[in-house]
């Protein structure tokens, strides 16, 4: 009697499990438009990121060239070297995801 009982709850189980999937494309095409929207936002904030960086470095390259101090053009090329990391970051990433 224990083994019916068990039997017919596991297969009772087992059909609510096989009605509750679906086709699951909808799910999946409606997270794809929310992830793609979602890119160009992203893209903009990472340029103005990359704008910000761009002048806190130019100012600090005009304060060490003022001074006189011997390793300006190491800290210009690591600054350029940043900005240019973000922008084709950013760029790279949307061309590869959208």
């Amino acid at each position: 009697m224990s083994k019916r009982i068990i039997l017919s709850m596991l297969f009772i189980s087992i059909a609510g499990a096989l009605f509750a999937q679906g086709n699951g494309s909808a799910g999946i095409t409606e997270a794809t438009t929310m992830i793609t929207s979602y890119f160009d936002p992203a893209t903009k904030l990472v340029y103005a990121i990359g704008a910000v960086c761009g002048l806190i470095g130019g100012v600090k390259v005009f304060n060490k060239f003022s001074a006189g101090d011997p390793d300006t053009s190491k800290v210009a090329a690591s600054w350029f070297g940043a900005c240019i990391f973000l922008i084709v970051s950013a760029t790279i990433l949307r061309s590869f995801f959208l």
